[in-house]
């Protein structure tokens, strides 16, 4: 399957593409590559500029990353079924592709279609990527898949929010 192929497929949520980019070592840079389009494509349609791509590419690096370490551990470790069996770089694929819908987000640079298209690309996103954390981590229940997603993200938002009032901060 090819690069194009797989984003579709993940955008479509089919399961198979999910259990092929986890099974796919050699998927990572295609992950990668993945959420730098749609890091770039949110910038676009923030605006803001050349601003907006680097701020808006760092930070769906960093989210992707913490995100999937996140599922990872709280997956693997605390929430794992008993045919639970994967790593880091699993879940980095299969979370990398389940961000495909977002490129639609460059639509977002219509005005009046903007806000819509975050909040419809957004849930999209949420829904492929408990798919593909229930393919990574050979998970029966969709319920768990969701949960696991839940928490990682919750923790992932207090993470940044603390982030972003540690930078606020005026120096003393």
């Amino acid at each position: 399957m090819t690069f194009v192929e797989r984003m579709i497929g993940a955008a479509k949520l089919d399961p198979r593409v999910y259990e092929e980019v986890e099974a796919d070592s050699t998927a990572t840079p295609q992950a990668l590559g993945v959420v730098v389009l749609v890091s770039m494509a949110s910038g676009l349609a923030v605006g803001d500029g050349v601003r907006g791509l680097v701020v808006g590419t760092i930070a769906g690096l960093l989210s992707w990353v913490i995100w999937a370490w996140l599922i990872y551990f709280i997956g693997t470790r605390w929430l794992p079924e008993p045919d639970t069996r994967s790593d880091l770089g699993e879940l980095l694929r299969v979370i990398g592709f389940a961000t495909s819908p977002g490129l639609l987000r460059v639509i977002g640079i219509v005005p009046f279609l903007s806000a819509f298209v975050m909040v419809v690309t957004a849930v999209w996103t949420l829904v492929a990527v408990v798919i593909g954390v229930r393919q990574a981590l050979d998970y029966r229940s969709t319920g768990r898949a969701v949960g696991v997603c839940l928490i990682g993200w919750l923790v992932q938002v207090a993470i940044f929010a603390l982030l972003g009032l540690a930078l606020a901060r005026p120096a003393a």
